[in-house]
């Protein structure tokens, strides 16, 4: 059974309940037990962190026996360096989603830091993201 680990950055703890025109009304946690019944083949994990260094921790613990990382690393993709590197660190292929898409929002927005660590990207997708990504990792 392949492990795929979904890991989530600042303030998508909120999805379901913050912005819901945006980010959708269902919860990660919602999303996640889909996804377990979706693809039984799959161990789907998952962890939450508004924390920098608690992501790349956990990237670290991580990376190295799982089968495919899923990330969306919200605010952090465009601005760290230190998340960039931790992905580059592991060897588990790795997917970038985003809810929104990102190249029609603001600007900073535009650019990802993370990207180059990942073998592709999905965006703009809300919570679907998720799906197609487990299913490029399976």
């Amino acid at each position: 059974m392949k492990h795929i680990e979904i890991v989530n950055g600042p303030n998508l703890n909120l999805t379901g309940v913050r912005e819901p025109d945006v980010y959708g009304s269902e919860t990660m946690e919602q999303m996640v037990t889909r996804l377990r019944t979706q693809y039984p083949q799959a161990e789907i994990g998952y962890y939450q962190s508004n924390v920098e260094g608690e992501l790349i921790d956990h990237i670290q613990r991580v990376g190295f026996a799982a089968d495919g990382l899923i990330v969306n690393l919200g605010g952090y993709s465009h601005t760290s360096v230190a998340l960039h590197d931790a992905l580059l660190a592991v060897p588990a292929p790795k997917v970038e989603v985003h809810l929104s898409n990102i190249f029609a929002r603001e600007e900073y927005r535009h650019h990802s830091l993370v990207t180059s660590a990942c073998r592709g990207m999905i965006c703009g997708l809300g919570l679907r993201g998720y799906e197609l990504a487990v299913a490029s990792l399976l």
